[in-house]
């Protein structure tokens, strides 16, 4: 039997004669006398249960449900009062406008044939252009449009239907590419005006707007005031899209209420070909103190703009482009835009040649062809770019070529005349070290974060978007003071009944005894390839230990991992290490001490988690030991001694009843959270934990 494996005398257990009985006792003839009864209310003798004062009845169902927040109390008064800034913005709302409703129109665009669009972006190009084209039908009206169905007028159109067909050139949104001028003035730079006059195919589309709805704008100032009214929200919501388009017309990619310029000062490498593009969040928001717009610092993940190649050799770690992986770099270019040089128009990528660059072939009409020769020749596209556009290439020969056709009428690029446009979001999930290095730059100190948040503001110009000034929103520019309150510290208890206060929002168990120690008797120690003095860390362990009250004896075993390991994938180095224990141990340990070799971001740490929790269900500890001293084996010990079920201190108000209800009587406080796969890992399930107190309240003795 696997040294490893559950006792077998407890898995007989459950399926033996009490088990059987049990299932018997739930489905045979008498289930129902033997099924088990619900435990017995535990109610304090003082609590006296609320009994319902209404009956429901049909006439009652049948009446309209007013929901009403739940009123505060009262305001907290405990603690240190200070003032704080906060991210808000006050709103401030002129009634100046002879409109008073917001008109809500649905949009329905299809293309010539009568086929619904498709695909992401267009709809605001042609409603951009309806715009533009047909502005005395629509009675000179701005538009507040979300991009997709629904677009909201102040005032009414003239008309509650209306019909209209645009034509668009077949290029790509001057918006979306991020390529217009850094400053967020929102005009196309000289290589915008240049990539627009491409000539293309041009589309015919259908749009029809028809009225839906009306909001009153009434309910804006109901949420000024702080009154809310079941408007209120539908009202907040227009607001919240006319920052969005304001946002588009700006050039900046939209991620639901979050913007981002093109700015590369705002551009953070992250490895692996991704950056980290920083911009702020908008919004408009109800608070006590009325409307206010809250502006807040967003981060998004985006493809590296420039040469594709050095996107490749980036993304896929390598040293240059005759390395790559093809196969691998097909599937993260498709649908990636693409702007070729020189003639400096944009493409989408569909997929790669088949052959290198010398080699792929397509039919090339001869307009010099003489009466009686072919007017169709076969060439590389090699020998098309060198020899007829005189474009001379330097490392492309032997590559793929870049395919920006349809899939049964390739256009084919060579590799080092395409750069991937900006502001491309990257929606993948990022590698630990990615993670880890967009956390450590991302810090931002409280005065640069409001430096930040106020040139975000200024930048926006909000007070010119026409949609707001029709509203009569205006948006001051000043961080909205609060009060805030500093509670104090919660007192603690140690071992021997000691008090104890945290300083500073830390505490310190030096020379401080645990509330209930634990034991640690069957222990060994394992060391992938850590450089450390192992016997003195055991030693300094245990001497830390026993200050703390928690018995340690010494380890049964110390397994070093054989160097010949160290260059293997993670997942061996684990099953090589448990092979070995699981060779020597008489039994399963009750905990594992692992040293890892680096500090952070350890790439055994996954692996070596998975095999003792999942599988064997090992409680394990990892260290990275560079610098070991008083301080980090009390806070390792801390760890493990939570870990095998042992207590580090308690707070003092669990000795007295101070919460109703639940300080008199035993309860059990749970905590749940599901956490979901990262974008891009639709094959990790989503994963729920629960946790819950053991003793509350306490009945433990100091």
């Amino acid at each position: 039997m696997d040294l490893f494996e559950p006792d077998g005398n407890r898995a007989n257990g459950a399926n033996g004669e009490n088990g059987e009985n049990g299932e018997n006792g739930a489905n045979g003839e008498n289930g129902a006398e033997n099924a088990l009864l619900p435990p017995p209310p535990v109610i304090p003798p003082d609590v006296v249960p609320l009994r319902a004062e209404a009956v429901i009845t049909p006439e009652t169902v049948k009446k309209k449900i007013v929901r009403l927040p739940i009123a505060r109390r009262g305001l907290g008064t405990k603690g240190q009062k200070i003032p704080l800034l906060t991210n808000h913005f006050k709103v401030n709302v002129t009634n100046n406008s002879k409109e008073d409703h917001f008109f809500h129109y649905s949009v329905a665009v299809t293309y010539e044939d009568g086929r619904p669009l498709d695909g992401k972006g267009a709809g605001r190009r042609i409603i951009d252009r309806v715009h533009e084209t047909y502005n005395s039908e629509l009675g000179g009206k701005d538009f507040a449009y979300d991009g997709e169905k629904s677009l909201f007028t102040v005032g009414s159109l003239p008309r509650n239907k209306l019909e209209f067909s645009v034509v668009l050139e077949d290029t790509p949104s001057n918006r979306n590419n991020g390529n217009c001028n850094a400053d967020g003035d929102g005009s196309p730079n000289e290589s915008d005006r240049k990539r627009l006059r491409r000539p293309g195919r041009s589309k015919t589309f259908n749009v029809e707007i028809s009225y839906a709805a009306k909001i009153p704008m009434k309910a804006i100032g109901d949420a000024l005031r702080g009154q809310e009214s079941e408007n209120s929200q539908e009202a907040l919501r227009v607001l919240d899209i006319i920052l969005r388009q304001h946002a588009s017309k700006q050039g900046c990619l939209l991620v639901r209420q979050s913007f981002f310029h093109n700015d590369p000062k705002s551009f953070v490498d992250v490895g692996g070909g991704v950056l980290g593009c920083r911009g702020f969040h908008s919004s408009f928001r109800t608070t006590q103190g009325g409307l206010s717009l809250n502006i807040d610092v967003s981060t998004t993940m985006i493809i590296q703009p420039g040469p594709v190649v050095d996107f490749l050799i980036a993304n896929q770690n390598v040293r240059d482009p005759y390395s790559l992986d093809w196969t691998k770099a097909k599937r993260t270019l498709k649908n990636l835009r693409v702007k070729t040089s020189p003639t400096n128009l944009e493409y989408k990528i569909t997929g790669l040649s088949e052959r290198p660059c010398k080699e792929q072939l397509f039919t090339l009409r001869n307009k010099n062809a003489r009466d009686g020769e072919d007017g169709e020749i076969e060439v590389t596209v090699y020998d098309y770019f060198v020899n007829h556009r005189n474009i001379q290439l330097r490392y492309s020969g032997d590559l793929p070529c870049i395919n920006v056709g349809k899939p049964k009428r390739p256009t084919y690029i060579p590799l080092e005349l395409c750069e991937l446009v900006s502001l491309q979001r990257y929606t993948k999930a990022l590698s630990t070290l990615q993670r880890s290095s967009l956390v450590e730059k991302s810090r931002q100190k409280p005065q640069e974060r409001m430096s930040i948040l106020s040139n975000a503001l200024k930048i926006n110009n909000y007070d010119a978007e026409p949609m707001l000034r029709a509203c009569g929103v205006s948006i001051g520019n000043g961080f909205t003071q609060v009060d805030g309150r500093v509670l104090p510290a919660p007192r603690l208890k140690v071992g021997n009944g000691d008090d104890f206060f945290p300083r500073n929002g830390r505490w310190n168990f030096n020379n401080k005894k645990l509330v209930k120690p634990t034991k640690i008797e069957r222990w060994v120690v394992v060391n992938f390839s850590a450089r450390c003095d192992l016997k003195a860390l055991v030693r300094d362990l245990i001497k830390c230990g026993d200050m703390k009250g928690i018995a340690i004896e010494p380890p049964f075993d110390v397994f070093e991992e054989n160097p010949q390991s160290r260059r293997a994938p993670p997942v061996v180095r684990v099953e090589k290490m448990f092979e070995d224990i699981q060779s020597k141990l008489p039994g399963q340990p009750q905990f594992i001490l692992c040293l890892l070799p680096e500090r952070k971001n350890s790439s055994l740490y996954g692996p070596w988690k998975r095999k003792n929790l999942a599988e064997y269900g090992i409680v394990t500890q990892c260290i990275a030991p560079t610098r070991v001293n008083d301080q980090y084996l009390t806070n390792v010990l801390l760890k493990i001694n939570a870990k095998l079920g042992g207590l580090n201190s308690l707070l003092a108000v669990e000795f007295s009843p101070s919460i109703p209800v639940v300080s008199k009587a035993p309860t059990i406080i749970l905590g749940m959270d599901v956490s979901h796969g990262s974008p891009g890992q639709s094959d990790i399930p989503s994963i729920a934990a629960v946790v819950s107190s053991r003793q509350w309240p306490t009945d433990f003795s100091l």
